[in-house]
């Protein structure tokens, strides 16, 4: 086997990692067609995280208000969880963003198409964020294991 740039101390190999054979993208969302910057452009890591800490907190004080008088829900974290999850899923399918999204100027479009994300995808982007994390692990585009799923992705308002 030849040496191709790396030893086994390097890690384990990513595809093409030392042959330069992959165009890698000069931005995030240049290979979909997107802007560099501005409007319609792809939302950062960051700002995406920042969006979800946001929603995960408007949950977190539901979610406290509504345990204060019952138990009927389950706890605290459990309740917070699921309202996540609800509001994600109506959010993302009536607005196509969440009010994390909103407050930092973000939104969630197909990138097929121009038609709304729809209630499946919506269900399936929160779903899967909810269960598999996906939203960790980017493309070259920026775009999660989520976003690629349900072909959309988060970009700036």
């Amino acid at each position: 086997m030849a040496n191709t740039g790396g030893s086994w101390r390097d890690g384990p190999e990513l595809p093409n990692q030392f042959t330069g054979e992959d165009a890698i993208p000069a931005y995030p969302g240049q290979f979909l067609g997107m802007p560099q910057e501005g409007p319609g452009s792809q939302a950062s890591v960051a700002r995406r995280m920042g969006a979800v800490a946001i929603d995960w907190l408007i949950c977190l004080a539901a979610a406290t208000m509504i345990t204060l008088n019952t138990d009927a829900f389950g706890d605290r974290a459990t309740l917070t969880y699921l309202l996540w999850l609800a509001l994600g899923i109506l959010s993302g399918w009536l607005f196509a963003r969440t009010p994390g999204m909103a407050v930092l100027g973000m939104g969630v479009a197909r990138i097929d198409a121009e038609a709304p994300v729809g209630f499946w995808r919506a269900a399936v982007r929160t779903l899967l964020t909810g269960f598999i994390l996906p939203a960790a692990l980017v493309d070259a585009d920026g775009r999660g294991m989520h976003d690629r799923a349900t072909n959309t992705t988060v970009i700036r308002a």
